[in-house]
This record gives structure tokens, sequence and C-alpha cells, in this order.
């Protein structure tokens, strides 16, 4: 899976490794907590209905929501989750979120060599895509040499696929019409997970990919945005884009040439559209799913005891799938570098961001045992890790994993140690006497994350430190993280998943996700003077010796080392991983919801029966 921003901090409609991702999942179809796949609840608005009595809405249909449009249906250029590309793109295997095994999706089988540097694929016979048009090797072939493997085009598929010190990537080559192999120049362990990347279609794309604009690069960066006519979008999912309205709706339905037929013969999936309302407040979707206007929604904590006490009378039911995969943080930005002559950041605060011992007294400062108790209403628990609890890599407390417990003291002790000073107003000064004073942005209309930055203000303020929360769009948020690097402090997720490779985006200095020191993007302005910390440079090079490592037992003491060093270095806080909870409308037939698949993960076998 590859990591993505995640919107919500207790995603509703969680999509699994599988389509997040690239590995044999397709995350991502694991950001930024993500993650896998994963919202925070859906909305749904009632003054919305009446356009959906149509003939194009007549039929057995879901009804979701988001709370904010959809930034790309450009699969290798989207960094965002939620995103479309659960429902409308699928990769040559996928991962089962309840027996996290790899499955066959448009490979019906696969072997791997005895030296483990090759994997061939058979794919399926008479694939298609949306528009009738047969699926191929040879849009495999595309795909990955064209596009993912293509160093013209800004892809954080790529920082998964790359192999070694050397930072390699695949060969991928036609063995026959439906046979394709792929080889990596030395041992990889991670090899299977990350060839479930979305395979896109050679016969729409490829003119765009070979064809420059007028500044040289591939027209691909700019086709398939959210402003491109549904029609001319070609798939291979479940369903494809019908129509799109900003702030509005999206409408998804069947598609017709989709690859899966259940036992007797029918065509999949069963449910004709899959619609997903746009709005701005989690409080809308929950008034909205009490009087029957949504099928399911994420369940965030202050709304948990209502909902239970509704479930017989409302015909729902509320599924735990225990924690929620993926991490809610807040971070600094670290970049030290300048563009176009003016530092990223002011460089008093970039001298507060960068000492170690001002992040840890921060991680001191906060009371995540309060932020459980009230914004969770007690249904979630401390997180200390990057990587999810449910893996098989993370390191416990027990076996050596740093923790910071609330303690204001030790925080204070900390920040006196490295040079800061109080003033009579027990207001935290620099050694110049600059007060300490930040921006924490959030995403806004996200009431759990707000919820937490107000907490995390309050309780710097009792250490000093004034925090001034400005919570803005998503969308906003995400350009700033990516594009413009102008922020100071973030609180956002990264979605999740089981193996620790598909995180290697925010790990690897050079990765897309690397949102603490972000090297520029291609096309962007350039960076003059950006630093790369020793111990960050050692967690970038430990993924990469992991990655090579076939032994379990030594990958697991790497990733544990890896997790050893963020926690005492702190460039992401981790706060509070909440349970993964959703309820689901009685008449959504067919739901094994999991905390990493959601509700929708295996939407092919869901049925609606009123």
């Amino acid at each position: 899976m590859i990591i993505k921003k995640t919107e919500a901090a207790s995603p509703p409609f969680l999509t699994p490794a599988s389509c997040l991702l690239p590995p044999a999942s397709c995350l991502l179809r694991r950001c930024l907590t993500l993650l896998l796949a994963l919202l925070c609840t859906v909305s749904f608005s009632a003054c919305s209905l009446s356009p959906l009595e149509t003939e194009a809405a007549q039929g057995p249909k879901l009804v979701s929501g988001i709370l904010s449009d959809p930034k790309t249906f450009n699969y290798a250029l989207s960094q965002e989750s939620p995103n479309v590309f659960v429902l409308t793109s699928e990769g040559l295997i996928t991962e089962n979120p309840i027996t996290g095994k790899k499955e066959p999706a448009l490979a019906q089988s696969w072997t791997i060599s005895q030296d483990k540097l090759k994997i061939e694929f058979t794919l399926r016979e008479g694939l298609k895509w949306s528009d009738g048009e047969p699926l191929t090797v040879d849009d495999v072939i595309f795909t990955y040499n064209d596009i993912y493997l293509n160093e013209a085009i800004p892809t954080d598929a790529r920082d998964i696929l790359r192999v070694g010190q050397s930072r390699k990537l695949p060969t991928v080559r036609q063995l026959d019409r439906r046979r394709v192999e792929f080889t990596v120049p030395e041992p990889f362990a991670p090899f299977l997970d990350s060839v479930g990347l979305p395979i896109l279609p050679a016969h729409s794309l490829r003119e765009f990919v070979e064809n420059k604009d007028a500044e040289g690069k591939p027209q691909f960066l700019s086709i398939w945005g959210v402003d491109t006519p549904p029609e001319q979008i070609v798939v291979n999912g479940p369903y494809q884009i019908e129509s799109y309205l900003t702030n509005q709706r999206i409408i998804f339905r069947r598609n017709p040439y989709y690859w899966r037929q259940d036992e007797q013969g029918n065509q999949q999936p069963y449910i004709e559209r899959i619609i997903w309302q746009i709005v701005e407040s989690q409080d809308t979707s929950l008034l909205q799913f009490r009087s029957g206007g949504l099928d399911y929604i994420g369940v965030s904590p202050e709304y948990f005891s209502l909902l239970k006490r509704q479930e017989e009378q409302g015909n729902f039911q509320i599924n735990n799938g225990g924690p929620a995969y993926g991490t809610t943080f807040i971070s600094f930005n670290l970049n030290q570098g300048s563009r176009n002559g003016k530092p990223l950041v002011n460089p008093i605060k970039s001298r507060w961001f960068n000492t170690v011992e001002f992040r840890q007294a921060v991680a001191y400062g906060i009371d995540r045992y309060t932020m459980i108790n009230n914004t969770f209403r007690g249904l979630g628990e401390l997180q200390n890790s990057p990587i999810s609890i449910q893996s098989p890599y993370y390191l416990t407390p027990e076996d050596g994993l740093p923790v910071y417990e609330y303690n204001p003291d030790k925080a204070r002790e900390l920040l006196l140690s490295a040079g800061f000073q109080y003033n009579p107003q027990e207001q935290l000064l620099d050694a110049e006497g600059n007060p300490v004073r930040f921006v924490l942005i959030t995403n806004a209309g996200n009431k759990t994350r707000e919820a937490m930055a107000a907490q995390i203000k309050r309780d710097l303020g009792k250490i000093g430190i004034q925090v001034d929360l400005n919570p803005i769009a998503f969308g906003t948020l995400v350009d700033k993280l990516s594009n413009t690097l102008d922020w100071e402090c973030h609180l956002l997720g990264f979605t999740g998943g089981n193996e620790p490779h598909n995180g290697s985006n925010v790990w690897s200095v050079e990765g897309g996700l690397h949102s603490f020191n972000q090297k520029p993007q291609a096309g962007q302005p350039a960076i003059t003077g950006r630093k790369v910390a020793d111990w960050e440079q050692e967690i970038s090079d430990l993924y990469i010796t992991a990655a090579q490592e076939l032994d379990e037992e030594k990958r697991k003491e790497l990733y544990g080392e890896t997790q050893r060093l963020t926690q005492e270095y702190l460039p992401m806080i981790y706060l509070v991983n909440p349970l993964s909870l959703a309820a689901v409308r009685d008449r959504l037939q067919g739901v094994e919801y999991s905390a990493l698949g959601g509700v929708t993960w295996n939407i092919h076998e869901l049925r609606i029966e009123d």
C-alpha cells in the first residue's frame, strides 16, 4: 500500500490496503493514517436528495459521503484518501483484509522464482476495460514502464518500488500475450507487496505520456483531473464514474465489463450505483444517517453512545474492527531550506522545531489520556509508532519502544535544558527572548481533529507555549504540505497497513510524503539549503536495509530500530489510535467489516435488500 494523507482521524468507509495502496493490495489504492484505507465520517445533505430521484439514480444504490471533493481522477498523481480509486481501479493482486493473504485480481495466478528475484503473473482470459477494449499484458507493461517507473512522472508509487541502496527499479517484460515478468536486481522482501498497483489503460493514456506540453513535461501530468468528463475516464474496477458535481456528489455506476462473477455466473457487483455525497460537516452526516439518508457512516466517539442506543429502532448495527489502522499525529516543519531567496520557515521558529528537546517537550506536554477520555470517549488507545499495532513488525513499549507519558514537569525541564526560559508570566521564551508561538493547522470540518487540536492548544499553554489554531480546507492543507511547503505545524493522519515498506514514501528522505522535510516535487521551484539530519538519513537507510532482508526475525529487528529512532527524534508526535467503528444499515448485506478493509472492501459481493 502507498501511504496516503487522510482527511479524517477515524475512517468511516475504510479502504483496504488492496485499494488505497500498491502492494499485493493495490495503498494507499497506505496520506497522509492513509490510510488504509480511511475516512473519519461520511455525510449527506437533505437538500441534495431530490436531484437523485432521476433515471440515473434508479435501481439498487448505496449512499455514503465524504468531507471534501476529490483532488484528481489520475491514480498515479493521487496522494490523498479518500479517493475514487477504491471503486474504479484494480491491480494484478490484492490483499484480503480479513485474512491478510494475497489474492488474485487481474492476474489469476503468479509464481516466484527460487532465487526470489522474479515474479511471473498470468492474466485472466478475456479482461476488458470499462469502454469494452481488451485489457492485456501491454497495459501492464505500459502502466509500470511508462508511468510508475517513469522518472518524468512524480508518483509516490515509485518510492515503494525502489530496491536497495542503489534505489534501482524493477524491470518489467512481456513473456507472451497473458504472462508478464517482474525482476528485481537483488533480494527484495516486500516484492509481492509492491506489485499490486492499479493497472492503467494504455489505449487511453499512452499519447499523453509520450506527448509534451509547452514546458516539456508529459501531458499526462494534467490529464484526468477532476474537470475531465467522466465518460473519458477508462477504468478496470467494479465501478466507473458516472457524474461529478463539485461540492455536491460523485455518482458511480457498475462497470459492465468488470471481470468478477459469482459461482452462479452472475455479473458482479450487484449494486447498480454508489453515491458519495460531499458535505462539510460530520454533524450533517449524523443527522442524515439517523434520518435514513445514508447507508453507513464511520462512528466518531462523540456519537457512539447515541447511535448505540438507536441500533434496533434505526435498523442498523455498529461494527467494531478494533484499533484503526493508520496514524494520527502532529508534525513540525523541519525543512531549513529557502525558495526564491525566502526561508520556508521563519528561521527563529525553525531553530525551535529542529531542536529535539523541543519536540520531546511537546510530546510530554500533551495529555493523551485526557484526549482518549474526552475526545474519544474512551474508545481509543495511545499511539506510539508509525507502524500499525496489528502489524507483525510493530515494536511494543515492553520491547523497547520509547513512549511519552504526560509529564509537564519533564517537558519544562527539557525546554530549560535546551536554552529556553520563562518570563514572570510563565510564558516560554527562546534564548534570544522571542515568545514561543506557532500556528497549528488541521482540516476544517473534522470535529475529532478540531477537538484534538483544541486540547493540544490548552495542554501546551500549560507549559508556556502559545498555539494558534487554524482549521483549513483539506485541499488547502494538502497543497501547503505538498506544494507551497508554507506551514509550521499540522495535525493530520496517514493510512496504514501490515507491511512497513509501504510507508517508505514517508520515511525515505527523497519520498513524496516525507512531509516534515519535504524536497520539491517535479515541476516545483527549487529549494536551496535543505538539510537532512543524521537520524533522518538513518531511518531512510534502515527502510532500505529491511526491504533487502529476507529473514523475518531480522526484518523485525530492523523495523524495530526505525521505530526507536522515530520515537526518539519525533519528526511526528503520535497521539491516539481510535477504534475503527462504522454504523451499517441492515439493508446492506454481505458486509465483512475490518479495521483494514472497512465496510466496502468486498463491494462486489454486497447487496441492497429493502
